[in-house]
């Protein structure tokens, strides 16, 4: 009977884990890009976004130097490589904010593919935008500021490039 307990205990436990990593794909990115200077300055990060096979599209705002990234159905991207597609094109990311499903914002870690992002703050409810706050996707001087805020949480302080933190808008 206990035999029996327990192996129910572990299947739903993996039942559990497995339904929130296949929730957790992210629907769509907002980048706000910092150091554009014209229109051709966005064009370059277009293209470089365009490029990765898991994008579906991109749709750029020039006003406030913003891509909306959309991405093809079942594909996982992590926030690392929206980055360096913005790097690679010669400009620095100043915002990345996430769309996730509703049902990956219900746990306090999600993972999408290798990576987790993990809640920091407070969630609101029926949010489903949250910003990434680590080194690299916010701005130099805010990331000062957020190194301050966020210091009682042990792995915000790390520099792993594995786990991302994020805020409800």
């Amino acid at each position: 009977m206990k035999t029996i307990k327990i192996k129910s205990f572990i299947a739903a436990f993996a039942l559990l884990f497995t339904s929130v990593a296949g929730y957790s794909q992210i629907s769509k990115v907002d980048i706000m890009a910092t150091g554009l200077t014209c229109s051709m300055c966005s064009n370059a990060i277009n293209k470089q976004l365009k490029s990765l096979s898991q994008i579906s599209d991109v749709a750029t705002d020039l006003n406030t130097n913003t891509f909306t990234i959309s991405f093809n159905d079942n594909q996982t991207v992590s926030p690392k490589v929206l980055k360096d597609a913005v790097e690679k094109a010669g400009f620095f990311v100043g915002s990345m904010v996430l769309t996730l499903s509703p049902e990956a914002t219900a746990a306090q870690q999600v993972a999408v593919g290798d990576d987790s992002l993990v809640f920091i703050d407070d969630k609101k409810a029926g949010s489903n935008q949250y910003r990434v706050v680590d080194k690299g996707f916010v701005t130099q001087k805010e990331y000062k500021k957020l190194a301050k805020t966020y210091a009682k949480h042990g792995s915000y302080s790390s520099e792993n490039d594995k786990v991302y933190h994020i805020v409800a808008l």
